[in-house]
């Protein structure tokens, strides 16, 4: 995933020793980076569930992943599922190299502003060190993902247009919709637990965009769910 000696051991083992620190105050540093952020860059609502956002389920996954990075700092080959499941999320919403700058930003401010004292110039100048190697490490994982769809037969990266074709009403608590795309084109093949992403016009937001997965019988933390059918051909149905 990395390469060995990318971080300083100087800078490893001072974030090593924060390990401790992040397993009791990882929530409230993501928590406040990410009312920081939002507020700083609303537009980047668009590409976060907002329910997580709301529920808090958000930031404690990224308080995992920061204890996480700080516990294998000198191993991140570890945590290489991690990053290979993360990074088709951000590529399923269009997460690009000029949006880490950004996030690290924040990242670091957050901190120092909880940690207050306890956040020294060595341990922030440690962990800007550390989030730019992970950084890296996710860009890479991300830019394969984006060539390798547009190489793809059929494929395509952004957005494109779908139109609802059929709703079925499977169960009381359930309902199909299956779209088709809305120039007629031909749909690329999907993998089971495979991540893309719908945006639709909500009464009152722009957009909003709801992570999607190819799985049917895998838990997922979104309302929306992409399976495969072969009740329509070329054609996705979406469960409500």
């Amino acid at each position: 995933m990395t390469k060995q000696g990318v971080l300083s051991e100087h800078t490893i083992d001072i974030v090593k020793s924060t390990a401790p620190v992040l397993a009791v105050h990882g929530e409230a540093i993501t928590t406040k980076f990410y009312a920081m952020l939002f507020e700083a860059h609303p537009e980047l609502l668009n590409m976060f569930n907002h329910t997580n956002q709301a529920t808090g389920a958000q930031p404690k996954a990224l308080a995992q992943a920061l204890y996480a990075a700080a516990s294998y700092v000198d191993r991140l080959e570890v945590l290489e599922s991690f990053v290979e499941k993360t990074a088709q999320k951000h590529a399923s919403v269009g997460v690009k190299p000029e949006h880490y700058p950004i996030v690290g930003h924040f990242l670091i401010k957050a901190m120092e502003e909880v940690l207050q004292e306890n956040a020294t110039t060595d341990i922030l100048e440690a962990w800007t060190e550390t989030y730019g190697a992970v950084a890296d490490i996710f860009i890479r994982a991300e830019q394969t993902l984006y060539e390798t769809k547009e190489e793809e037969p059929k494929g395509w990266t952004g957005y494109k247009d779908f139109t609802v074709v059929d709703i079925v009403q499977e169960s009381s608590r359930m309902k199909s919709f299956y779209l088709q795309p809305a120039d007629h084109s031909p749909l690329p093949s999907f993998l089971s637990g495979q991540y893309v992403s719908l945006r639709c016009s909500i009464p009152g937001e722009e957009y909003t965009m709801y992570a999607l997965t190819a799985c049917p019988m895998l838990p997922v933390p979104a309302p929306i769910e992409l399976r495969s059918s072969t009740k329509k051909k070329e054609s996705f149905p979406l469960i409500s």
